[in-house]
């Protein structure tokens, strides 16, 4: 087992220079100077030379066919000698580094992503579990209709809607931030996770402020992943409570909530389990929307920032790290698969 998992952490490397080598291409033949939108359009031609100067970007992205400048001076190959000297640049428009910047944004979108998670596993199995056990019922049928819908309608969209209905409405929840400006000032967090820090700090009303903040935010980031770990519970459930060892089970005199948690679920999780780590990636990387819409200053406002203002330090280093944490919660999944069924081997 060690051994692969040594392969898959050397797997890393090819896969981060891939998607840096991707990112800094492509932000770069976007149309538009990073140096004219930061100066503004008033900014006189020695000002605009000399911003471009000290950015870098007179230099070649990445060889001078003219042959003036070594391979060495070059954009990309400057920018990878910096990143692997734990050197993540300095945001041009913020002018703070940018591991500065990801170490106090990405609490706030780890609190969603696992609030969001927590909600889909939470509701997400055992209504796939109560599905297959129904099969072919009213609630099996309206399950699949509601997986179907959450799975078909834009978060945004529906983002807006609640807002709308439980913010503006009827004035349930709050429409947007973490926490109230109130309580936030002069409040020292320790990990970045307001609904913990509340606890350690001994301030429970801050805990169940952020809590309240949290809840529309996660319930509608969780639309999409609930209604696909839903569905495939409800198929791997399916497909197990056919096989010979769960009809013994039966013959036996067990009750059927014993056979479903002791004998059937555990053999379904698998399939569930790669489905929920996809799941957990993509919530990580794709909250830009959410955040967006909610006003939560987390990683994904933080990037569509960088994207906005041609912050190429922000947009590199933000897509390497989400894409980083893509893999490595990849490389656990593959870890639990050998602790749910250790008949499972890697060579």
């Amino acid at each position: 087992m060690l051994p692969y998992f040594i392969r898959r952490i050397v797997g890393l490397v090819p896969v981060c220079f891939g998607i840096s080598l991707l990112t800094f291409v492509l932000l770069r033949v976007l149309p538009g100077d990073p140096a004219l939108l930061i100066l503004g359009e008033r900014a006189t031609p020695a000002q605009w030379q000399a911003l471009r100067l000290q950015m870098g970007l007179e230099r070649p992205l990445f060889v001078d066919l003219s042959g003036q400048r070594p391979f060495y001076d070059s954009q990309y190959v400057a920018f990878m000698g910096n990143l692997l000297r734990g050197d993540w640049g300095v945001s041009i428009v913020h002018k703070r580094p940018v591991l500065t910047e990801l170490r106090e944004r990405f609490p706030a979108t780890l609190e969603l992503a696992l609030a969001a998670l927590l909600i889909a596993l939470v509701a997400g199995i055992p209504l796939g579990i109560l599905a297959a056990i129904g099969r072919g019922t009213f609630f099996d049928t309206a399950m699949l209709a509601l997986a179907l819908l959450g799975v078909s309608i834009p978060i945004f969209w529906l983002g807006l809607i609640c807002q709308y209905l439980f913010s503006v409405n009827l004035h349930l929840l709050p429409i947007s931030l973490r926490i109230d400006l109130d309580l936030s000032h002069g409040f020292n967090a320790l990990t970045g996770l307001y609904t913990v820090d509340g606890l350690l700090r001994a301030r429970p009303d801050v805990s169940w402020n952020a809590l309240v903040h949290l809840l529309m935010p996660a319930a509608v980031l969780a639309t999409v992943p609930l209604a696909i770990i839903a569905r495939m519970t409800r198929s791997a459930m399916l497909e197990v409570l056919g096989q010979d060892y769960v009809r013994t089970a039966h013959a036996k005199g067990l009750r059927q909530r014993a056979v479903i948690l002791r004998h059937a679920l555990p053999n379904a999780l698998l399939p569930v389990v790669t489905v929920v780590g996809l799941q957990a990636g993509l919530l990580l990387s794709g909250t830009i929307l959410i955040e967006t819409i909610f006003s939560w200053p987390g990683v994904g406002t933080w990037l569509l920032g960088g994207i906005m203002g041609r912050d190429y330090p922000v947009v590199q280093g933000g897509v390497l790290f989400v894409a980083l944490l893509f893999v490595l919660i990849n490389t656990l999944v593959d870890f639990l698969y050998m602790t749910i069924d250790p008949r499972l081997h890697y060579r």
